[in-house]
């Protein structure tokens, strides 16, 4: 079975971005890059909220034939570029897109079809409110969650929606220099 894998970058008092959807805060670099790709060379799926797909698809499908892209742009880029997406949505339409699949409806049967389907990992990244409802429907088999170094005060709050207690199990962390702490936990099943 693959599994479903949730990445959000989260500030240490548990925002995902500012007031007004502000992410200037979230430190990234050459390391976590390099991280990213190790997750991403394991995974042949993406799934998005329809807000981050479509800030993903301005951006991806050609980052890397830009002359000026970097080591990270072109292999993201091409990664993208080849795997499967998903966008869980209620307002976008699927015709025309490339390589994607839109759910509308029936969270659970159709993400659980994904994951029963033969392949490697299925990757979510970023997509607050996507996230939120793949929480509360039990859909997270496991999360990285970078931890900045910085408090918000508020924001768009990590969890939001859980109907009930998620028993987690902490696999590994990791310190990058930037001062970002990765965790990543899996969901214990009962």
């Amino acid at each position: 079975m693959r599994h479903l894998i949730f990445f959000m970058h989260t500030s240490l008092d548990g925002f995902v971005a500012g007031p007004n959807g502000e992410m200037n805060w979230i430190k990234i670099d050459e390391e976590m890059f390099d991280f990213v790709a190790t997750m991403t060379d394991k995974a042949d799926a993406a799934l998005y909220g329809r807000v981050t797909y479509e800030m993903m698809q301005g951006y991806w499908p050609t980052a890397g034939d830009q002359p000026n892209a970097s080591k990270h742009d072109k292999e993201h880029s091409a990664w993208y570029n080849k795997v499967s997406k998903y966008v869980l949505s209620t307002t976008m339409n699927a015709e025309g897109l490339v390589n994607t699949t839109v759910i509308s409806d029936n969270l659970v049967e159709n993400i659980n079809k994904i994951k029963n389907q033969d392949g490697e990992n299925i990757l979510i990244f970023g997509s607050p409110s996507a996230s939120h409802a793949l929480l509360s429907e039990g859909l997270i088999d496991e999360f990285w969650l970078f931890v900045n170094p910085i408090l918000l005060g508020n924001g768009m709050p990590l969890f939001k929606g859980i109907k009930e207690m998620t028993k987690l199990k902490l696999i590994e962390s990791i310190t990058f220099t930037n001062g970002v702490i990765a965790l990543h936990y899996e969901t214990l099943r009962n």
